[in-house]
């Protein structure tokens, strides 16, 4: 069933039948501005894009010309993406358990959910790798982490996992998570942005499961890399935006979110996001450029992305 979307059908951000939370980051940063800051028809960002319906895998490709699709899903999700479809195939009912969800026994490596674009490249680059993990589980008490460890090699990495959720990922919350990513997942995301310093790499869509926070940590980078032209409002327009683009899929990620341990506050943009991140990165990495000079991104690299983004 097609999703509704708040955008014009006959707007030039080209909505999707079953592809929510998409955009065309310069002309979302542009429209906000007033003035021809970035480029557009180069970096998109949205939610997962696993439900497209066939207008919407022509649309990608033979209006926008996607060259590069980077997912930044862990193995986690991809598997409970899979674990969805073989429920949807088998004509389980979509109003079952998420425990119910967690435990539908799925192969290794399954994705039968990932949408093929002709011409285009799919990275799988997950930011919640396994150093993140150790992250993690280092900051849960020594029972749980007993219980956890014990879950996990015992063949319940489900029920591992929303431990994981309820006693570390929700207090931390979605700003909490995102320091811990930069700390953590800097080989991921030194290959994220090696990627980006790739002329042949655009146009390119950037996403995870809600497009939201992983994505928005991304772009977020990204703008700041830009420099001080793309206005602090701007940046957190375009975060912010996500919260209401999800809303058609609202009880959907619910049963998604709390199947990991996570209340509806990840459902949500928390508002200091943009400014908490960007200080952080200020305070801990001196900015942007430090941060990933740090990682291996060097000026050359970094100067190849902003002339890519930049008008």
């Amino acid at each position: 069933m097609a999703r509704s979307s708040s955008i014009d059908l006959d707007s030039p951000d080209r909505p999707f039948d079953n592809i929510i939370n998409f955009r065309d980051v310069g002309r979302t940063i542009n429209q906000f501005c007033g003035t021809t800051i970035l480029k557009e028809g180069v970096l998109f960002r949205s939610a997962r894009l696993d439900d497209a319906s066939e207008r919407d895998k022509r649309r990608l490709a033979d209006e926008l010309h996607i060259a590069t699709v980077v997912d930044l899903r862990s193995v986690t999700e991809h598997r409970m993406a899979t674990r969805k479809r073989v429920a949807e195939n088998a004509g389980l009912s979509e109003n079952g358990s998420e425990t119910d969800l967690m435990e539908i026994p799925v192969p290794e490596n399954a994705y039968e959910h990932l949408l093929d674009i002709p011409e285009s490249q799919r990275c799988m680059i997950s930011l919640t790798g396994k150093a993140l993990e150790r992250t993690l589980l280092w900051r849960l008490d020594w029972m749980n982490y007993i219980k956890v460890m014990t879950m996990a090699a015992t063949g319940y990495r489900g029920q591992a996992i929303r431990i994981v959720g309820e006693q570390v990922m929700q207090p931390r919350g979605l700003t909490g998570l995102a320091q811990d990513t930069l700390d953590a997942s800097k080989t991921e995301l030194r290959t994220v942005f090696e990627l980006l310093a790739k002329d042949e790499s655009y146009p390119i869509l950037v996403h995870c499961t809600q497009g939201k926070d992983r994505t928005g940590l991304i772009i977020l980078m990204m703008l700041l890399l830009a420099g001080e032209n793309v206005l602090t409002d701007a940046v957190i327009d375009d975060y912010t935006r996500s919260e209401l683009e999800l809303v058609p899929e609202f009880e959907e990620r619910m049963r998604e979110i709390r199947a990991v341990g996570l209340g509806e506050e990840y459902t949500r943009c928390p508002p200091g996001f943009v400014n908490d991140t960007t200080e952080y990165l200020r305070v801990h990495y001196d900015g942007v450029r430090g941060y990933l000079n740090g990682i291996g991104i060097n000026d050359s690299m970094q100067e190849t992305i902003r002339q890519k983004i930049l008008a």
